[in-house]
């Protein structure tokens, strides 16, 4: 990871200010206040990966607060912060709810008012994502704002440890690797959350959560060929009818929305200059189709061209 702000060496009197300076040109304006009078110490480290902007902040105990001001400011409303505490304890507090991360622990903090309080030993990485890739696969994000998905989760730890690993290989990866590998990591990201969101949750949003935990698996497991709706409904734990009946109140149909999503996978890969050197055929198995000639019989269906046509008309630099 690349350095932006490190106090080392940096004037007391000055080393504050300069870091809220730094953390506004990188994640965005925030109000900032320390809550103890100890030395300030602070590091911030950055990393883009494909699409996903990886932070690492190390930094002393202080309050940070999202406000209204703060959000009218924001050049980039449509984001969402992920937090993955790699060290230390800290809480925050969203949409009326109150959270505590310990190291290994995951939260997702909104496009809305909140506060983040840190430890003196607080490190962590914030990730930060596009709203629309969240709320398609959960739903809205106020379901799961500072909802503190535990780090014994298999699924979150898996997803820290593939962040972790991801950060060090970065500077080695091509640009199209890059991109597959940070699409990994928020997948498994959603997942570990729609994990979380099973659990306890009001008996009026169980179904919801069930379709957005179903949503959260397809988009995990796209490239499998075999995924269909008997194992999507074994691997969210109920009947394919409950599910069929969910999917259906929510104007959907289970098989539909698996060749959706794999249409959609399909259509970015072909339009991704990143991408151009993938053969068509690779990019179907990719995407979980049987065959070449069954994803370009789909994919016209879908877009009314061939996936070598789609490819051709997004141009050289794609869209």
């Amino acid at each position: 990871m690349q350095t932006l702000f490190s106090t080392e060496g940096v004037d007391q009197d000055k080393s504050f200010r300069l870091w809220k300076e730094t953390l506004f040109d990188r994640i965005g304006p925030v109000e900032q206040k320390r809550i103890d009078d100890a030395p300030f110490e602070g590091l911030i480290q950055f990393v883009d990966v494909g699409d996903l902007r990886i932070t690492r902040l190390s930094e002393s105990a202080l309050q940070t607060e999202v406000t209204p001001t703060t959000l009218r400011r924001r050049d980039n409303t449509g984001s969402v912060f992920v937090l993955m505490q790699l060290a230390g304890v800290s809480t925050s507090s969203q949409d009326g709810r109150d959270a505590v991360q310990r190291a290994g622990d995951i939260v997702v903090l909104g496009g809305r008012p909140n506060v983040h309080v840190s430890s003196r030993t607080d490190r962590s990485f914030v990730l930060e994502l596009p709203r629309e890739r969240l709320e398609d696969t959960l739903g809205p994000t106020r379901l799961y704002t500072a909802l503190t998905v535990g780090g014994d989760s298999a699924v979150a730890g898996l997803a820290m440890n593939f962040l972790i690993d991801l950060v060090g290989v970065s500077d080695r990866l091509d640009p199209d690797a890059a991109m597959r590998m940070s699409r990994i990591g928020v997948d498994l990201i959603l997942s570990g959350i729609a994990e979380r969101m099973a659990r306890d949750v009001p008996r009026s949003l169980h179904g919801t959560v069930v379709v957005q935990r179903a949503k959260a698996y397809v988009e995990a497991n796209l490239g499998d060929p075999t995924l269909d709706p008997p194992q999507l409904a074994a691997a969210v734990g109920v009947s394919l009818r409950r599910l069929q009946e969910l999917f259906h109140d929510h104007g959907r149909h289970i098989a539909d929305w698996i060749w959706e999503r794999r249409l959609e996978a399909a259509a970015r890969q072909l339009n991704d200059p990143a991408s151009n050197h993938v053969a068509v055929s690779a990019i179907a198995c990719a995407c979980g189709f049987s065959s070449p000639a069954h994803f370009a019989r789909r994919f016209k269906d879908r877009y009314g061209l061939t996936p070598s046509e789609f490819r051709q008309a997004a141009g050289p630099h794609g869209s």
